[in-house]
């Protein structure tokens, strides 16, 4: 039984408000096609507005078969709560419906991993999760979710959380997705950006989660999930994961057509 129910914080900012219009634009930037999905282990998809980034988003999820369970990593952009903070007994509401949390693998979680903490303080106003969940409520009605809010850049924690991961979803009967939420490099010229960005996305193929840290820290790149990616990749690599594919890039300036202060978005697979 869920306790709670997380409302929309970005509804009708990010993405459209009116259930009609979400469903649109959600056929808008996913391909109905059947065929040839993946079952993948994780992803990165971005987490800006729809107008941004959506194409790259359902990009992403159009090539992925989205499973009944899948855990959301995404980064702490309002710096509330704790710096692990997960939601066990929630459900989260969209324009679409309810989503229940996934009580069984957060409650594993918290277990396995007690650095991690039941906190809805980091979850309320975060847009990083509540993107995703329209795209994944369209081509996985029948899900569930483990949100998770990353609010440390510490590398040892980072890789403990995945290593945690990988133990609790190798013990499930069921298919678990794991999706990183992140945006890439902010704020520098389209130029600027493609050249950081291109470096960080080729730790991430490399299957490289120290690598994708190391490069992310002295190369100054500005990527805001790259925590959740790090965890991410740890958690792949222990299950098994022996390749990446980079889906779409993009930045905010191929929509704007500003090039002088752009967002980078990366969609990625990882199998």
């Amino acid at each position: 039984m869920t306790s709670a129910v997380r409302t929309p914080a970005v509804a009708g900012k990010f993405y459209p408000r009116r259930p009609e219009e979400l469903r649109r634009a959600i056929q808008e930037y996913t391909s109905t096609e059947q065929t040839g999905r993946i079952a993948a282990i994780g992803c990165i998809a971005p987490h800006a507005g729809y107008m941004y980034s959506g194409h790259v988003a359902g990009a992403v999820y159009s090539r992925l078969q989205i499973p009944n369970r899948v855990i959301i990593l995404c980064p702490n952009h309002t710096g509330m709560g704790h710096p692990l903070a997960i939601m066990t007994r929630t459900s989260w509401q969209t324009p679409l419906g309810d989503v229940a949390a996934d009580a069984e693998l957060g409650t594993a979680l918290l277990q396995r991993y007690p650095a991690i903490h039941e906190d809805s303080a980091a979850h309320r106003s975060e847009h990083a999760i509540e993107v995703q969940l329209p795209f994944l409520q369209t081509l996985g009605p029948n899900l569930t979710f483990l949100p998770i809010a990353v609010g440390t850049s510490d590398f040892s924690v980072l890789r403990e959380l995945g290593e945690a991961l990988a133990e609790v979803i190798s013990a499930q009967a069921d298919k678990v997705l794991i999706i990183a939420s992140s945006d890439m490099n902010h704020y520098e010229s389209d130029a600027v950006t493609r050249i950081k960005d291109r470096k960080a996305i080729e730790r991430v193929l490399a299957l490289d989660p120290r690598g994708l840290w190391e490069v992310v820290m002295n190369e100054d790149i500005s990527m805001c999930g790259f925590g959740p990616s790090v965890a991410m990749l740890t958690a792949a690599r222990r299950l098994g994961a022996t390749s990446a594919a980079l889906v779409k890039y993009a930045t905010s300036g191929d929509i704007s057509g500003d090039r002088d202060m752009v967002v980078g978005y990366a969609g990625i697979i990882v199998e």
